[in-house]
């Protein structure tokens, strides 16, 4: 039918009508599309005559088989047979009809059974939406791991802002999705889009991943996968001689960036399209222009990435050079014109750009971020960090105060992070902490600072931390002993370490974190020992004998396997995994010795694997590939380490790389191994040799490898210098404060130089933040939440009603917990995830009396679309006895909601279930797909009884799909009448509870069960009429419309899924919920207090006394106003006194005495 039709728009109509079909067919229609688009795999008529719903017991025995057995060998997509512009014209509507309520193509039902379906919408704070027609050039910026992950990234957010700020570039984004919506797209046959403009990522001319760690390469190829996007750029060039135009079939050009990937691109190299190498900010612009004028002048796609690389400093195209075998890994070009050695390109942060998204979700580092300083100089001779972004560049204190006192009115946050690789050689730190706290001195706002010297820690920067909730503190002394220290130029002494840890404790740490690692080049077993006598010296000097147990001080260590770096002095090291166990279990030892540590162990193999991979040349492409194909991708790394490395290790001996492997895992070199040697300079015996040079060099310092045709700026030859230096266990010092050049070769026109801030007065410390708890006045509010705000979770909303009100400027009243201070922001009761609203009531206390409308006003401005606040209410706060009134809470009694129900058959399923993954098929490889089965000669080819099996299964469930779908069609309104009565004549219902600690009770759910009416077409016209909800205005066959009012107070109720459940008892089917919409709430009237006798006769006996005391005593009574009620000292009626200005105490006597106020008046 669909090859048939001849029109776009009667193309589409089938479309939809493929969409809706029964469960029994939904499986083959995505599959009918995904042939139709072009974009089925090979192998998709053997998948297609297999597909449509499974039996439960097949489904169930299909997944213990296929779970036991590898991802098969991927077969990549065909060409994409894009040239029919109608293809992607129905993609398009996809993505961006929403007029049925669907979002993405998926409807409302299958976004419910999603986990956390905020990740996908795009619809945050911050989020850009433009126009994509009026976009010359389109880019995708793809995380590849999970939004939580992605969102709170900060390069991926600026380049994000920075690439929409630019006229005709357009930047959505996209994040690797979650086992269930990956299951939901591959029944949908949907290919992963971009959360704004919900488009197949396809669709864009250049799709950016970010590479912040050497694992992560399998997370890439996952979402080029998803994507339909050929893994390879061998493969994506399937149209060598035509132009480069996606629009018109062409592939976008995948790219990639990141630390990892400017440190060593080589293992990722077959994957992309070009590299960028070094910072983002000033690249990205520039790329977008090229491609503007590639696009217009209709070059190919060789060209146009031949114009990148040319054109473009720090575009790295890895098709235009090659490595020749023998060379070590080592890169040289193959094509004139394109540079020797890609140079690093080196940006100025710039805060006022890193104020971006405010997610819904609550993500990893949910908080704003500015960046201070980027680049250090301090020349730890392990990390690669302080390596690749030199120069060191400050940033301006203005600026940094501006950006965030800014950014904290514009987000909403309540805590923010001062980001640098090391924030302690940010020397403005303290003036600048200081003078944020002082501006934010009145609000509830926290600092975090990352890991910090330990050497620079003192009272100033210690008074800049925490805030409502005191932040943690972590320090990084990475080695145990001095000797030690000195040899990675580590820079911090035994003493400053005291000196730090110290300060700490003094000013009310009780617990600390500090880092450590083992492995480290010239380590013995002394060092790692000394890990436990530094930490046991630290906690019986700093805390000492306390009484109390909570006084004691805590070290939480954090152990790591040292994982040598590319462009470090120790680029040439290697330890054996062997050594790193013996080692480990010599330090456990001695940890379990010293009280008050605990410890968390970093994996030795993943460590390895990151050594392999970090250190590894264009060889290891094939080995990622096949090991992907195997199953190592997503977050198997720590849910599954074994199943990883099995798929890993059988890759590597596919490839042939054992060697190179046992190369890492034994420990090929030890660069330090002539410590101690008395031949060379400064080892004991006078010696005058070096490593580095001369005679007694290792010539292994200057072979080529596989990264030296990236320009970091750091000359080879001064890593070796360095290495020599950590030979002798000489310190270097750090050359953007010390003002003594190192010749590391960094400086100059090319990536510039240091940059030190001037650092401003040392403001006066105002003091820490002080809860407001004063309750003036409290607003009761009425607000909407529907579209695609309905599938934000209850507490992520309450999050965002709280930064709604931090944007608002509203002074809402705090909590006085001395722990963690709240705003007084509530909400009536929770709405379940997916459904909608138009009676949610909130309540707000404010310390200041204001006007109701105009704070609804604000708050209004503030709050997405699909929450809108539409009346307002100003309730009093106590009653006349001093006494609080009743919160919502305590007040709920009921709600009322519209219900849209189905019979079995009547809609078609989705392709999850609530709570996880359900039995979509999958046919994203050759053979199988992500449940693959190896079949018995391991060829990707199931037996054919298997076939057989799975064909009987997919017929008896068809059978039973048509027969619910046929008893559907015939279910009638008096049915459904019939239903409801007798729902409503139950005596009882009783279900089991299951509490968290695994114990039952029964539960009768019948007598909160208040109301439920079926609906006919007149009443569904009133109830739906002006309301934009996803329920059709005339209810298919098998469904229904309820209104349905369950009793509900602040300890729980009658959910619409349970009343399902009754209805369901009585029709003798389980019923599905296809959406509710909450039309009210009912809260109970407040209860005034009853009248105390006696607390009035006190009122009278304090107002008489008062009343005597200003007759008899005027100066002494004059500011005596009678305060009553309250909490606060000066409140209460017993202590009117101390509204008197406070006076020198004299000598009582009885002439000094002032008249009637002597012994003798008051015993009378």
């Amino acid at each position: 039918a669909l090859a048939a039709a001849p029109t776009r728009r009667t193309r589409t109509s089938a479309l939809t009508h493929i969409a809706t079909m029964s469960a029994s067919t939904s499986a083959i229609s995505a599959k009918a599309r995904s042939c139709f688009a072009g974009t089925a795999p090979r192998g998709s008529r053997r998948a297609l005559a297999r597909s449509g719903a499974t039996a439960a017991t097949s489904a169930d025995k299909c997944r213990a088989r296929r779970s036991l057995t590898p991802r098969a060998a991927v077969a990549e997509p065909p060409g994409p047979s894009r040239t029919d512009a109608e293809i992607r014209a129905e993609e398009a509507i996809l993505a961006g009809d929403d007029s049925d309520g669907t979002i993405a193509g998926f409807t409302k039902l299958e976004w419910s059974c999603i986990q956390t379906p905020a990740r996908y919408l795009g619809n945050e704070i911050g989020a850009v939406h433009k126009d994509w027609d009026s976009a010359e050039v389109r880019f995708t910026m793809a995380y590849p791991e999970i939004y939580e992950v992605g969102a709170s990234n900060l390069g991926h957010v600026v380049l994000y802002t920075i690439l929409n700020n630019q006229p005709g570039m357009l930047c959505d984004r996209s994040y690797l999705p979650g086992e269930d919506m990956e299951q939901l797209m591959k029944s949908k046959d949907r290919k992963l889009f971009a959360v704004e403009s919900k488009r197949p990522l396809a669709h864009f001319d250049a799709l950016g991943l970010s590479l912040a760690y050497e694992l992560g390469a399998v997370n890439i190829l996952e979402m080029l996968h998803l994507s339909g996007v050929p893994l390879s750029w061998k493969e994506r060039d399937d149209k060598p001689d035509e132009v480069w135009d996606v629009d018109n079939g062409s592939w976008p050009l995948v790219f990639i960036g990141g630390p990892t990937a400017t440190s060593n691109p080589e293992p990722v190299a077959d994957f992309c399209d070009f590299v960028c190498i070094g910072d983002g900010e000033d690249i990205m612009p520039e790329i977008g222009e090229c491609l503007k004028k590639c696009k217009r002048e209709k070059l190919n796609r060789e060209e146009t990435l031949f114009r990148l690389a040319t054109e473009v400093v720090g575009v790295y195209v890895p098709r235009f050079y090659d490595s020749p075998p023998g060379w070590g890994g080592a890169v040289f070009p193959i094509r004139e014109g394109v540079p020797e050695r890609v140079r690093r390109r080196v940006s100025d942060p710039n805060p006022l750009m890193q104020i971006g998204l405010v997610p819904y979700v609550s993500t990893v580092h949910d908080r704003l971020t500015v960046e201070i300083r980027r680049g250090c100089t301090r020349g730890c001779r392990f990390c690669q960090p302080g390596m690749l972004t030199r120069p060191a560049r400050d940033v301006d204190p203005e600026v940094v105060v501006e950006a965030v006192e800014r950014g904290m009115r514009d987000t909403g946050y309540n805590e923010f992070s001062l980001l640098s690789l090391s924030c302690s050689d940010y020397l403005a730190l303290p003036s600048v902490g200081l003078e944020i706290k002082n501006r934010l001195k009145d609000e509830n706002v926290t600092l975090s600072l990352p890991s910090q010297r330990i050497d620079r820690f003192d009272d100033s920067v210690a008074n800049i931390l925490g805030g409502a909730g005191k932040a943690g503190l972590t320090f990084a002394p990475e080695a145990g002993t001095q000797r030690l220290r000195d040899i990675v130029n580590k820079g911090l002494t035994n003493d400053e370490l005291l000196h730090g840890v110290q300060t700490a404790y003094d000013r009310g740490w009780r617990n600390v974190k500090l880092y450590f690692m083992i492995g480290l080049p010239g380590e013995t077993d002394a060092d790692v020992l000394g890990i436990a006598e530094t930490v046991e010296w630290l906690i019986k000097t700093v805390a000492g004998n306390v009484a109390r147990k909570r006084d004691e001080l805590t070290l939480t260590l954090t152990l790591s396997n040292f994982t040598p770096k590319p462009h470090t002095p120790f680029q040439w090291h290697s330890v054996s995994t062997d050594e790193f166990e013996r080692r480990g279990t010599l330090l456990k030892a001695a940890l379990k010795k010293v009280r008050n540590v605990k410890s968390n162990w970093t994996s030795i193999r993943i460590s390895a694997m990151e050594d392999f991979i970090g250190r590894g040349d264009r060889a290891l492409c094939p080995v990622i590939r096949r090991s992907w194909e195997l199953g190592a991708h997503k977050d198997t790394w720590w849910d599954g380490q074994d199943a990883s490395f099995r798929a890993f290790d059988g890759a590597i001996a596919e490839a042939g790389l054992d060697w190179k492997y046992r190369q890492v895992v034994n420990g090929e070199w030890d660069v330090l191994e002539k410590l101690g040697d008395k031949d060379y300079r400064a080892q004991g015996g006078g010696g005058k040799g070096r490593v580095d040079r001369g005679a007694l060099a290792d010539e292994r310092l200057d072979a080529p490898l596989p990264w030296d045709h990236i320009d970091t700026g750091i000359a080879k030859w001064w890593l070796k210098a360095d290495l020599q230096k950590a030979l002798e266990g000489i310190t270097v010092p750090d050359c953007s404060h010390s003002g003594i050049c190192t010749e590391c070769g960094v400086c100059g026109d090319e990536f510039g130089e240091n940059v030190v801030a001037e650092v401003p007065p040392l403001p006066v410390f105002e003091g820490h933040y002080t809860p407001d708890g004063r309750r003036t006045q409290r607003l009761r509010f009425r607000f909407t939440k529907d579209g695609k705000e309905s599938f934000i979770g209850h507490l992520d909303t309450l999050r965002l009603l709280e930064r709604a009100a931090r944007r608002a400027a509203l002074p809402v009243s705090m909590t006085r917990s001395p722990y963690s201070s709240r705003p007084r922001i509530s909400t009536a009761m929770a709405l379940p995830l997916g459904a909608s609203s138009e009676a949610e009531m909130m309540e707000i206390v404010l310390t200041e009396k204001m006007n109701a409308e105009e704070v609804r006003a604000k708050l209004d401005e503030q709050l997405p679309a699909g929450m809108r606040l539409t009346e307002v209410e100003d309730l009093p706060v106590k009653y006349l006895n001093g006494r609080y009134m009743e919160t919502m809470n305590e007040l709920l009694n009921s709600a009322e909601f519209l219900v849209h129900v189905a019979v079995p058959g009547a809609v078609a399923k989705p392709g999850v279930t609530a709570g996880g993954a359900g039995d979509a098929p999958s046919w994203d490889v050759e053979g199988g797909g992500a449940f693959f089965d190896a079949g018995k000669n391991g060829d990707g080819i199931p037996e054919a009884e298997v076939e057989e099996e799975d064909a009987e299964a997919a017929a008896a469930a068809a059978a039973e799909a048509a027969a619910e779908a046929k008893a559907a069609a015939a279910t009638t309104p008096e049915d459904w009448r019939g239903w409801v009565a007798g729902a409503m004549a139950l005596d009882s219902f009783k279900i089991k509870k299951t509490s968290k600690k695994g114990n039952t009770r029964q539960v009768d759910l019948r007598p909160q069960l208040l109301g439920l009416e079926y609906m006919d077409q007149t009443a569904v016209d009133a109830a739906l009429k002006g309301k934009h909800i996803p329920i059709p205005p005339t209810p298919q066959p098998g469904t229904a419309l309820l209104r349905f009012k369950g009793e509900y107070t602040g300890a729980g109720g009658l959910s619409v899924d349970n009343m399902a459940k009754i209805l369901g008892s009585v029709a003798g089917k389980e019923l599905q919920v296809l959406h509710s919409h909450r039309v009210a709430i009912s809260l109970d009237e407040p209860t005034p207090p009853k009248v105390d006798k006696l607390w009035l006769d006190n009122i009278v006996r304090a107002e008489a006394f008062m009343g005597l005391e200003r007759i008899w005593d005027p100066e002494a009574g004059v500011n005596n106003r009678g305060h009553m009620g309250g909490d606060t000292d000066g409140d209460r009626i017993d202590n009117h006194k101390s509204y008197r200005p406070a006076e020198e105490k004299e000598k009582e006597s009885e002439k000094d005495l002032p008249p009637g106020r002597n012994n003798k008046w008051k015993k009378k």
